[in-house]
């Protein structure tokens, strides 16, 4: 039976394993599983190893003590560590039960079951009633903390329509006052009233210190903030500073002119979830009326410097004309020509003049030696590379690379059998501001005028291969029409050896992973729901005797601090794409 949210569970059954009717405590303690009947439980899945996991645990703490009163919620640790030493020293650090580490075939049917992808992951369950109230429980204790309590589907819906209900009555100081403070600070100390920011333009600066691109937007936005400060405008910034350490907090606020809410105040929380925040850094516009004037005026500060103040419908009505105008002006040249920076490179350094692509087909890909999902791009990317340079040697394509030195460059480069722009290029920011590049690898494709064809065009050759060239909407859709016809003759459901638990059914999938061929697969699966089974179609059709079976059940997303810790500072890769975190 699937997990998901409204299906029912005998808990005591669930956590239950061969011989052990006991949970455990981090001091070795065994606590019977009938004294879960009738609380509320939270299933929560974890590991030592996951960085956003160490992040939540302690808000999951927090929660699970200020609830300790009412004797009713209970939390389940399922844990996901590689050995019995890395749980027992994550697990110390939490007051809750744990199935034991020894037990993994009950660890592991609880993640099948509910369909575990990535971890933290919390799943809510009524033990009264078996009901699962949320699979989503990081976000709801994330967002409402335990004024979420008893986290059913009514009480979460009340939650949700205050939050809303604020909103509309939005004030200066129904976003920046709490119960227990009505001031912010400044870098030397002060105490600064909140109520001295009304009727003034208020931007909210959420950032973390050393973080991916905030270091370079805080001198951007220091700039800004001098120059109005000048000309005597009313902007005010107020640091929403995200950092864990006050160390991190305190260098990083010394040297910003305005204020900040404390460190680490509880509201900082509420605000990420108020205002959805979805990427670092951010900067939320308040208006003078205590109105969100816009959501993050980051990049427009990025792009437009003092000129995208103060930030009103009218100017952002001007600049999207600016832009339109810049793009319906753009050439190869102007893309790629900065002052003397007039070329790309070839092999061995050698100069290539822009002039010289002028009028071809030119893909720009951005891309970098330390993202996992652009080193398994690259050879797709290299074989459609060699087929279309066969069909039209009016076809070009150039590395943008977003390295972090030059020896990575290079060992990438010398792989590669296109042009590039040399490491450390400016021109590299210049382009990734333009294409608004928040993930790679990524392709963006210029058609012989100059003018951007499509910025999709990884996808379609990960989907098309070569047959994708030119990347036109004509091409696209020549190519949509050709696989709709094939689709015709495949059967709806079919069995295979490779998978005879279930009938695979033909289902749209964007992205998976072939159980057959261990290859990526975009668009259409053989797919069984259940087991989240894949099968190319190509695979299903005559091959269904090919390696690699059994479903594939994903622990969380293991490994993921490894990821990051070889990648770019503010990326996340996700197995597809390294993205902007």
């Amino acid at each position: 039976m699937a997990g998901g949210e409204g299906e029912s569970h005998d808990v005591r059954s669930l956590v239950t394993g061969e011989g052990r009717d006991f949970l455990v405590r981090n001091n070795g303690d065994q606590v019977k599983i009938e004294n879960l009947n009738g609380k509320i439980i939270g299933l929560y899945f974890s590991a030592s190893w996951c960085g956003p996991c160490r992040q939540f645990t302690p808000k999951l703490v927090e929660v699970y003590n200020e609830l300790l009163s009412k004797d009713n919620f209970e939390v389940v640790f399922i844990s996901s560590d590689r050995d019995e030493e890395a749980f027992n020293g994550y697990f110390s650090k939490m007051p809750w039960l744990a199935i034991p580490f020894s037990d993994a075939s009950v660890r592991d049917s609880l993640k099948k079951l509910f369909k575990v992808r990535g971890i933290p992951s919390l799943v809510i369950i009524d033990g009264a009633t078996g009901k699962v109230l949320t699979e989503d429980g990081t976000s709801v204790i994330g967002g409402y903390g335990s004024g979420g309590y008893p986290f059913t589907p009514e009480r979460l819906n009340e939650c949700k329509e205050a939050e809303e209900e604020a909103k509309r009555n939005q004030t200066l100081k129904s976003v920046l006052v709490s119960d227990s403070r009505d001031f912010l600070v400044s870098n030397d100390g002060n105490k600064v009233p909140v109520s001295e920011l009304e009727g003034k333009l208020i931007g909210l600066y959420f950032s973390i210190s050393e973080y991916g691109g905030c270091p370079k937007f805080t001198l951007k936005l220091k700039q800004v903030y001098k120059e109005l400060k000048e000309r005597g405008e009313g902007l005010e910034i107020v640091l929403v500073s995200l950092d864990n350490k006050e160390q991190s907090f305190d260098q990083d606020f010394k040297g910003m002119p305005w204020l900040a809410l404390p460190f680490q105040d509880k509201t900082c929380e509420k605000l990420i979830r108020y205002f959805e925040l979805q990427a670092l850094p951010t900067l939320v516009i308040i208006g003078k009326d205590g109105k969100t004037l816009h959501s993050n005026a980051a990049e427009l500060i990025e792009e437009h410097g003092v000129g995208a103040y103060p930030f009103s419908s009218e100017k952002l009505a001007e600049l999207a004309e600016i832009e339109k105008a810049r793009r319906d002006a753009q050439t190869l040249e102007s893309l790629l020509v900065s002052g003397e920076l007039d070329y790309v490179i070839g092999k061995d350094g050698v100069k290539v003049p822009v002039s010289e692509l002028v009028g071809k087909n030119v893909l720009l890909y951005f891309s970098a030696s330390w993202c996992p999902p652009c080193r398994a791009f690259l050879p797709k990317l290299i074989d459609a590379y060699h087929k279309i340079k066969a069909k039209d040697t009016a076809f070009e394509l150039i590395f943008i690379s977003s390295d972090r030195d030059e020896a990575s460059f290079d060992g990438f480069y010398a792989g590669m059998p296109w042009l590039a722009l040399p490491f450390g290029d400016d021109r590299e920011k210049s382009l990734t501001r333009t294409f608004k590049i928040q993930g790679i690898p990524s392709l963006v494709a210029i058609g012989p005028s100059g003018r951007t064809v499509t910025d999709e065009a990884k996808d379609l050759i990960a989907r098309h291969g070569p047959d994708a060239y030119p990347f036109t909407d004509e091409k696209v859709k020549e190519l949509e029409a050709k696989l709709e016809e094939m689709m015709k003759g495949w059967p709806e459901k079919l069995k295979l050896a490779l998978h005879d638990e279930h009938e695979l059914k033909l289902t749209r999938r964007r992205f998976y992973f072939c159980d057959g061929c261990q290859e990526e697969g975009q668009d259409w699966s053989y797919y069984c729901e259940l087991c989240d089974f894949d099968v190319h179609p190509k695979c299903a059709f005559g091959k269904d005797d090919a390696k690699g079976g059994g479903g594939k059940e994903v622990e969380g997303k293991e490994g993921e601090d490894e990821k990051q810790s070889d990648g770019k500072e503010g990326y996340v890769c996700d197995g597809d794409v390294c993205h902007k975190a």
